[in-house]
């Protein structure tokens, strides 16, 4: 009787011996899939973080961005309102031209009557004056339309500024519409 106890020990001490194998290999195991698990888990965390940041750089260039487009559309506003200002000043400086135009030439054609009228009564002043005045009242006459041409020379000099500055007005306006379809673009 004693017999089939220690071969029923000995068999029961082999399964027990192989079980432990088997759980020692299951605990191996295990432990490489934790220490794989750990690692796998490490990088995760380390991606996840490195994934964080690039979310908070992509935020802050989102936001910069978003604040340059607005500044550049408040710009295009104001260049745009700029613009129209100096289309008015420029439709202003060019109805002060056109006034200016008309004003000098009605004068002109008073001068050119004056003239005409002093030229008939020089013409006639040979009747009314003596030969030994004549020479100093056409130097008179002379003198009276110098004066009037300089007084015109004159007033086409303002006429020619004037002008100058509404083609630097235009070139600018002009400029400023270039640059605003530029930023718009």
């Amino acid at each position: 009787m004693h017999e089939p106890k220690v071969e029923q020990l000995m068999g029961k001490l082999r399964r027990l011996q192989q079980g432990k194998r088997i759980l020692e290999e299951e605990i191996k195991e295990i432990k490489c899939v934790s220490d794989s698990s750990q690692k796998e888990l490490a990088s995760l965390q380390t991606e996840a973080y490195q994934l964080e940041g690039i979310l908070k750089e992509k935020e802050e260039l989102c936001r910069k961005l978003q604040f340059q487009s607005a500044e550049s559309e408040q710009d295009s506003v104001r260049q745009l309102n700029q613009n129209r200002k100096s289309e008015e000043l420029l439709e202003q400086y060019r109805c002060e031209i056109q006034e200016f135009k008309l004003k000098h030439r009605k004068q002109r054609m008073k001068f050119e009557n004056q003239l005409l009228h002093l030229i008939e009564q020089h013409k006639n002043l040979h009747s009314v004056f003596s030969p030994e005045r004549l020479p100093d009242e056409i130097t008179s006459a002379e003198n009276r339309r110098s004066q009037l041409l300089a007084a015109e020379q004159m007033k086409l000099a303002q006429l020619h500024r004037l002008q100058e500055e509404l083609e630097e007005m235009e070139k600018h306006k002009q400029r400023a519409t270039t640059a605003a379809e530029t930023q718009g673009e």
